[in-house]
C-alpha cells in the first residue's frame, strides 16, 4: 500500500482533486472567486509534492510503470496547467461552468498522467482517450461561437479516426506478438510485414495527436475557435504529453525497427518544419499564427527524436517542452488576456500596443522571442539542445534546413514584435488592468523563460534523471 501511494501519488492527488470538484457540483456549490484559487493552490502543492519520494517501480501486474524521469514528465505538465489557470483567470473566474471545465481539464490531465506511465497498450489506449474526450468538450465550451462548435467537430472527428486506427494497430501488434505488455511485445518483435504494418497505424494515430504535417488540417481551426485556455492546453499539455510517451514508443517497443521509423521521422520533421512555418507567414489571427507556430515547433521535437542516442533524444525533448510550456502559455496569456478583454484577435489590431499595455507587449515578446530561438531567452537552449540530439542521429543535411527554418521563423515573429512596438495605430488597444493571478501567471512565465535557459543546473538535472 505504501509503494502504491509512493509510485502514483501525482495520479492520487489529481484525483482527489476531481473528486473535490463532483462533490463541489453536486452539493451548494462555490462561487469561481473561491473555487479557483483554491484548485490552483491544490495544483501548486501537487507540483510541489511531485518532486519528493520519488523512484523506480511497477504496479497492478506490471502495467503500470515509473521512474524519476516520468515523475518529473508529470511535473512538468502539472506546472503547464497550473500557469494556464493564472493566465486565463479572467476567462475561468466568467464562465458560468467553471466546475465543469476544471473537471474536463484534470480528467484530461490524468489521462496523460496514466497514459505516460502505460506499459500496457490497454492501459495505454485507455488512458489517451482518458486524454482527449475531455478536451474535445472544452474545445466546444463557448457554446454561442459558430467557431467553437465547428472546431470541436473537427477534432471529435480527427481524433475519432485517429483513435480507431491505432485501436487497429493494437490489434496488429496483438495478433503478430500474442501480448499487449510493451515489455513483451518488443522482445517479440521480428519485422515482419505484419508488424511494420501496425507501426504505420500507430506513427499515423501519434501523428494526429501531435498536428504532423500532412495531419494537421485540424490544428488551426480548432485554436481559432476554442477559448484560448482550451488552446493554450492543447498546444503544450497535450503535445507534451503525447510527444513523451510517442519518444518511449519509438525507442523502447519499437526500436527493433528503428532504420524503418528513423526515415519517417526525418522525412516528416522537414515537412513539418516548412509547412509550419510557410502557413504561418501568412496569419493574421494571433490564435492561427500561434497554431502554425506550434506545427513547426513539433519539427523541430521530431529533430530530437531522430536520434540514434535515447537518453540524449529525451532529456533534450523534455527540456524543450519544459521552455514550450512557458514560452506558449506566456503568449497565450496576453492574447487570451487581450481577448477577453477587448475581443480582438487580429495581429493588426495589436499595433501600438507598446503605447498603452507595456508589460503585456514586452511578456509577449519575450515569448516570441523565445519561440523564435533567440538567444539568451531559453527557447534559444531547448532548440540548441533539440538540434544537437539531432546531430547525434547523422542526418546533418536535416539540421542545415533546420537552421533555415529558425530563420524563417524569426522573420513572422519579428513582425508581430514589430507590429506592438513600432507600427503606429489610431485606434490603439485600450490600457487594459491585469487581475492579480494574470499578472502573477505572466510573469512566472517570463521568468521562466530566462531563467530556465541561464540556469544550466536544469539541464544537468533532466540529464541526470
Amino acid at each position: 500500500m505504501n509503494e502504491l501511494f509512493t509510485l502514483m501519488k501525482s495520479e492520487l492527488v489529481l484525483t482527489g482533486i476531481i473528486f473535490l470538484l463532483l462533490f463541489i457540483k453536486i452539493g451548494k456549490g462555490i462561487k469561481n472567486e473561491t473555487l479557483l484559487p483554491l484548485v490552483q493552490v491544490l495544483l501548486l502543492a501537487n507540483f510541489i509534492f511531485g518532486f519528493v519520494l520519488n523512484k523506480e517501480g511497477k504496479l497492478f501486474g506490471d502495467m503500470y510503470y515509473t521512474n524519476e524521469l516520468i515523475a518529473f514528465q508529470k511535473n512538468v505538465l502539472n506546472l503547464g496547467v497550473y500557469l494556464i489557470s493564472l493566465v486565463c483567470a479572467d476567462w475561468l473566474r466568467k464562465t458560468p461552468h467553471l466546475p465543469e471545465f476544471l473537471l474536463l481539464m484534470l480528467s484530461a490531465l490524468l489521462g496523460m498522467f496514466f497514459m505516460i506511465s502505460s506499459a500496457n497498450l490497454l492501459i495505454f489506449y485507455l488512458s489517451l482517450e482518458l486524454a482527449t474526450i475531455p478536451v474535445a468538450a472544452m474545445a466546444n465550451f463557448d457554446l454561442e461561437k459558430k467557431k467553437s462548435s465547428e472546431g470541436a467537430m473537427k477534432m471529435i472527428l480527427s481524433s475519432a479516426f485517429s483513435s480507431g486506427i491505432l485501436l487497429f494497430g493494437i490489434s496488429l501488434l496483438y495478433g503478430s506478438t500474442g501480448s499487449v505488455s510493451l515489455p513483451e511485445i518488443q522482445e517479440r518483435l521480428d519485422g515482419s510485414t505484419l508488424q511494420i504494418l501496425a507501426f504505420v497505424f500507430f506513427f499515423t494515430a501519434f501523428a494526429f495527436k501531435l498536428s504532423i504535417v500532412p495531419f494537421h488540417l485540424w490544428t488551426a481551426d480548432v485554436y481559432e475557435g476554442s477559448p484560448v485556455a482550451v488552446t493554450s492546453f492543447l498546444s503544450v499539455i497535450s503535445k507534451g504529453a503525447v510527444a513523451f510517451i510517442f519518444m518511449t514508443m519509438l525507442f523502447r517497443v519499437f526500436g527493433t525497427m528503428k532504420e524503418i521509423w528513423q526515415i519517417m521521422i526525418i522525412s516528416l520533421s522537414l515537412v513539418t518544419m516548412v509547412i509550419g512555418n510557410l502557413f504561418a507567414l501568412r496569419q493574421q489571427n494571433i490564435k492561427r499564427f500561434l497554431a502554425f507556430s506550434s506545427i513547426a515547433q513539433v519539427g523541430f521535437i521530431l529533430l530530437a527524436i531522430s536520434s540514434d542516442d535515447f537518453h540524449m533524444a529525451s532529456t533534450a525533448v523534455v527540456y524543450f517542452v519544459l521552455i514550450y510550456i512557458f514560452s506558449n502559455i506566456a503568449a497565450f496569456g496576453v492574447a487570451a488576456v487581450i481577448t477577453e478583454k477587448t475581443g480582438k484577435e487580429s495581429i493588426d489590431e495589436y499595433k501600438g500596443l507598446y503605447k498603452t499595455n507595456p508589460l503585456l507587449t514586452w511578456i509577449l515578446a519575450i515569448a516570441l522571442f523565445s519561440l523564435a530561438g533567440v538567444p539568451p531567452t531559453a527557447g534559444f537552449f531547448g532548440k540548441l539542445f533539440l538540434i544537437t540530439a539531432g546531430a547525434a542521429g547523422k542526418a546533418y543535411w536535416l539540421i542545415l534546413v533546420a537552421s533555415l527554418n529558425l530563420i524563417i521563423s524569426l522573420y513572422y515573429y519579428l513582425r508581430v514584435v514589430r507590429a506592438v512596438f513600432m507600427d503606429k495605430n489610431e485606434e490603439p488597444i485600450e490600457p487594459i488592468r491585469l487581475a492579480a493571478p494574470v499578472k502573477l501567471g505572466l510573469l512566472l512565465c517570463g521568468a521562466g523563460i530566462v531563467l530556465a535557459g541561464l540556469l544550466s543546473w536544469i539541464y544537468d538535472y533532466i540529464h541526470s534523471l
